[in-house]
């Protein structure tokens, strides 16, 4: 983090010099005052060779800054591709979550569906197969139409007693009435015997 504003001054209170490029530069000047105003050549070499050495670490910590500061750009530049390739990679995820939740439906209705076929296929197992279903259906064709036949064999058995039961009636009706026919004659017969009899007597 950066100093504040309230640290700096702090520094440059307690340091007149101050601290860091700013020491440089405080220096620089002051090493630049004192060449000017050098009474020797020694000493004016002296200040000169001072001089040099700051502005030598001067552009050494200015290179060192933009080194920094290049490092900065291409970490920030890095930190924005990842940032990009993050937001890709959540977009990816969103959308293979959403083909999950899409195949997770579908399989949930393909294990229905073959949960349903189970069931039906367990209740058409109780049943007999179409073939065996016909030939039962033919087999109790055939013993309805002898059924049927024995029906008709009966029907006509009862229609000839039922004949012959008449005629035998009718015979009987017959049969009574002669009787009866002869039980008369036989009655005015004993009573014309009876009455010539009567008839001789006198």
């Amino acid at each position: 983090s950066f100093p504040s504003d309230e640290v700096i001054r702090k520094r440059l209170l307690i340091d007149g010099d101050g601290a860091g490029d700013d020491r440089r530069i405080n220096l620089l000047v002051k090493s630049f005052i004192k060449w000017c105003n050098s009474g020797s050549q020694e000493e004016g070499y002296s200040q000169y060779q001072r001089m040099l050495s700051t502005l030598s670490q001067c552009e050494f910590s200015m290179g060192k800054t933009l080194l920094v500061y290049d490092m900065n750009l291409r970490e920030m530049e890095n930190y924005e591709k990842i940032y990009k390739d993050i937001e890709n990679s959540i977009a990816a995820a969103h959308e293979k979550i959403s083909e999950c939740k899409k195949q997770i439906l579908q399989a949930k209705r393909i294990r229905k569906n073959r949960q349903e076929y189970d069931a039906l296929a367990k209740v058409i197992q109780h049943h007999p197969d179409r073939h065996e279903t016909l030939k039962q259906l033919e087999a109790l064709g055939k013993e309805l139409q002898n059924l049927s036949h024995i029906k008709e064999n009966v029907e006509d058995k009862l229609e000839l007693r039922r004949k012959q039961f008449h005629v035998l009636l009718s015979t009987i009706h017959e049969l009574q009435q002669t009787l009866e026919n002869d039980e008369k004659l036989s009655e005015a017969e004993e009573s014309q015997e009876t009455q010539m009899e009567a008839e001789a007597k006198q």
